[in-house]
């Protein structure tokens, strides 16, 4: 009964969220380490499970309105497993079961928000010890009113955070195979490649006058605090240059100069092990070879490109700089393979959401203990 309660939430229901959801809930392992609870229509879910899953098809149960405690909920969940049934919460009403799949929908961008929205509260609240998210649609978000570019700043906004950072974090069996092949390896034990970003969702033009020492020196703070949160000893940060050869002495940008070299500098007193800015192309490389456990990176594709290049199924999206665990896969709601069961989405990166998002609320649990 130890196992922490993960929240899972399905996300818009006209992409793959729903399928991704169900597969996933197929892998016994997620059962050894948590209690899933999944917040969304049952009835989207029944249905993917149905005509999309090729083998036995899950049970999905609603569960009532009535105002959720973390003992009901705990008890619940051992009830439906007894059972062989899921728990399934829906806050949002039944008229995503007859919205357009494959499409931006008002009605999907409405309800995914007010999954997410009930996943925080219950978070909050202590009721789930963290969340694992299924892909939104940002156009469908925007549609239903919400203009927030993604899950990432919905999240800091209702957890009153100012500083925070998108990270995607690609464990060491995801990596191990290729460190192998660019002769990487080290005597330090290696716990994966986790790489957050300054900037996010923006435009390439904006990018340097968003850039501040203080929000770089802050990402630096994020990852080594997530580094130390996983159990890594070396907790070795690269900080990514934004110009090509990290400016070449002010021929290609004084950005490196000017602000990023600064934030770097910040650290040369304390007990945080930082390096840069150093040139993105070979940084990469030598971060995949076992130099680096964490690198920041400037802007979003410097950051999303190797991870999802490396490790696209299973690279895993955390949250940091919240006082709750968030986690999702990388991928997005692929509206142009959803619901066909010719081009069965693949649940991975969601399978390792939900162990990463139990590992981390495990770990924070013995840090309080």
């Amino acid at each position: 009964m130890n196992r922490p309660i993960i929240a899972i939430t399905i996300g818009d229901v006209a992409g793959i969220g729903p399928e991704v959801v169900a597969r996933a809930l197929q892998d016994r392992a997620i059962y050894h380490v948590c209690r899933p609870f999944v917040i969304g229509d049952h009835n989207v879910l029944q249905q993917a499970s149905r005509e999309l899953l090729r083998t036995v098809a899950l049970d999905f149960d609603k569960i009532s309105d009535s105002p959720l405690s973390r003992a009901g909920l705990a008890q619940q969940c051992a009830e439906f497993a007894h059972r062989q049934a899921i728990v399934c919460y829906n806050p949002a009403g039944d008229a995503t079961a007859l919205s357009e799949r494959r499409m931006v929908s008002c009605a999907a961008g409405e309800a995914a928000f007010q999954y997410l929205d009930k996943a925080i509260d219950l978070a909050q609240a202590g009721t789930v010890d963290g969340i694992a998210t299924a892909p939104l649609n940002k156009a469908a978000l925007h549609a239903a009113g919400h203009q927030y570019p993604g899950h990432t700043e919905i999240l800091a906004e209702r957890c009153c955070v100012a500083d925070f950072a998108m990270m995607l974090h690609l464990s060491e069996s995801g990596i191990a195979g290729l460190r192998e092949l660019v002769g990487g390896g080290c005597e330090q034990s290696l716990h994966g490649l986790s790489i957050a970003h300054v900037t996010l969702h923006t435009s390439i033009a904006s990018v340097p006058s968003l850039l501040t020492t203080h929000s770089i020196a802050e990402k630096v703070r994020l990852m080594h605090r997530f580094l130390a949160d996983i159990g890594c000893d070396r907790k070795a940060i690269a900080v990514c240059a934004l110009n090509p050869h990290a400016g070449e002495e002010g021929l290609f940008g004084d950005e490196e100069r000017d602000v990023i070299e600064p934030a770097v500098r910040r650290f040369d007193n304390h007990d945080i092990n930082v390096s840069g800015p150093l040139p993105v192309d070979t940084l990469i490389r030598r971060a995949v070879a076992g130099e680096f456990d964490g690198v920041v990176a400037m802007y979003h594709d410097q950051g999303h490109i190797p991870i999802k290049l490396i490790g696209f199924d299973a690279a895993v999206n955390i949250t940091l700089g919240l006082p709750i665990v968030r986690t999702s896969p990388t991928h997005g709601t692929a509206f142009d393979r959803a619901w066909d069961p010719k081009t069965p989405a693949d649940p991975s990166g969601m399978i390792e959401s939900i162990l990463t998002a139990a590992r981390l609320c495990r770990r924070k649990q013995h840090v309080k203990r």
